[in-house]
């Protein structure tokens, strides 16, 4: 797929198809994806938990106020912040900032890449950190940022959503 297709197509994806299962080579090229991904200083601070368990998935879908969809998901990758990695080189600016953009950065390759690779994809935020946190055993040293639900589609999720426009949520300084 083309770039330009790629960012058109992309969509939230929440309904998976239960007879097609991902293949771990897929898994491993949406990470692949993911660690090219830039960041501050280069300082790469990200971990992926990539979760196939269903017992875990359910725990993590608990966790994510009930959207159950996120346990549907044949493989949900869980992308998380080492905060002390980028404060290693920017101090607090690093824990508190450059550590969540980074990860974002490569939880969005992920995303462009599922689409490329005809996968359905959706950015779940809305949960419980400490919950999921217990749910994955992460060390202390860890923040989940985002939960990837990834799958094959259920089904055509439809045209394009709506966004603001362009003059709406711009300024050009000169």
């Amino acid at each position: 797929m083309e770039f330009w297709d790629v960012v058109q197509a992309r969509r939230s994806v929440r309904q998976f198809r239960k007879d097609k299962p991902l293949k771990e080579a897929q898994v491993q090229k949406l990470l692949e994806a993911a660690i090219r991904a830039p960041s501050a200083g280069n300082r790469q601070p990200w971990h992926f938990y990539v979760v196939w368990s269903q017992d875990v998935k359910d725990g993590l879908a608990a966790a994510a106020f009930d959207q159950t969809f996120v346990a549907e998901a044949p493989v949900v990758i869980v992308v998380c912040a080492d905060a002390a990695r980028s404060a290693a080189r920017y101090g607090n600016r690093g824990r508190d900032l450059y550590c969540i953009q980074d990860t974002a950065i490569a939880a969005t390759h992920i995303l462009l890449a599922a689409v490329d690779m005809g996968l359905g994809a959706c950015w779940v935020g809305a949960f419980d950190e400490e919950q999921a946190a217990a749910v994955l055993r992460l060390p202390s040293v860890l923040r989940p940022v985002a939960m990837l639900p990834v799958g094959q589609p259920a089904k055509d999720s439809g045209g394009r959503t709506s966004r603001r426009p362009m003059d709406e949520v711009t300024t050009f300084i000169a």
